[in-house]
C-alpha cells in the first residue's frame, strides 16, 4: 500500500496539535503505520503552524516535501496559499474560510490578499467551508479544528465510528459532546 500524506497547517493557537493528536489516533485504530511530526513554526505568537501526518503499511518519516501531500487541510485561507505548493497533483485541500491577519496587515503595512479561494480552486481541488460559523454553532470558535477533522473524514474511507472513538479517547470529557456536535457539523458540511 502506498504512504498517505497529510498536512495540517494554520496559525498558532487554532488548534492543530489536538487536530493531529486526533487524526493520528483514528488512523493508529484502523490498524496503519503512522507518522507524526511536531508542531513546526510560531505556534504561541499567532505565527504560521505545520503539523505532518503520514499513514499507510510502512512509513519511515513523517516529513512531506513540496508536491507530496494527498491533502492539505487549512485552518486559515492565507495558510491555504501559504502551503499550496506541497499538495501533489490530484490532492485535496480542505480549507476553513477564515482569514486571521497576520501582523504586517495588521500594522497597515500590507493588504489582506483578496479572493484567495478562486484563486487555489484553480490550481487544485479545494473544498472551503466556514468551520468559524459551524464551530460557534456547536458551542465554541475553540472547535474549529473538530470541525475541520469532520470535514477530512468524508475525504477519508475510514468508518465515521471510528472517528467517533477517537474523540472520546483525545478530547477532554467536559468537551466531548460539544466536540462531537463540531465534527458533525463538519462532516455535514460537504452535504450543504
Amino acid at each position: 500500500m502506498k504512504t498517505t500524506s497529510i498536512m495540517i497547517v494554520g496559525v498558532g493557537g487554532q488548534g492543530t496539535l489536538l487536530a493531529s493528536k486526533l487524526l493520528g489516533n483514528v488512523l493508529l485504530g484502523a490498524g496503519y503505520d503512522v507518522k507524526l511530526s511536531e508542531v513546526h513554526g510560531m505556534s504561541q505568537r499567532g505565527g504560521s503552524v505545520v503539523t505532518y501526518v503520514k499513514y499507510g503499511d510502512k512509513v519511515y518519516s513523517p516529513i512531506v516535501d513540496q508536491g507530496e501531500a494527498d491533502y492539505i487541510l487549512s485552518f486559515e485561507i492565507l495558510e491555504s496559499a501559504r502551503w499550496i505548493s506541497y499538495l501533489k497533483e490530484g490532492g485535496v485541500l480542505l480549507t476553513n474560510t477564515q482569514k486571521t491577519w497576520p501582523m504586517p496587515v495588521i500594522t497597515g503595512a500590507m493588504e489582506y490578499p483578496e479572493g484567495i479561494v478562486e484563486k487555489l480552486s484553480a490550481m487544485a481541488d479545494v473544498t472551503a467551508v466556514d468551520a468559524l460559523a459551524l464551530a460557534e454553532q456547536a458551542g465554541s470558535a475553540k472547535a474549529v479544528n473538530v470541525v475541520l477533522i469532520g470535514v477530512l473524514s468524508r475525504r477519508m474511507d475510514i468508518p465515521e465510528a471510528a472517528w467517533i472513538k477517537a474523540i472520546e479517547e483525545t478530547v477532554p470529557a467536559k468537551f466531548l459532546e460539544m466536540n462531537k456536535k463540531a465534527f458533525q457539523l463538519g462532516r455535514q458540511a460537504l452535504d450543504a
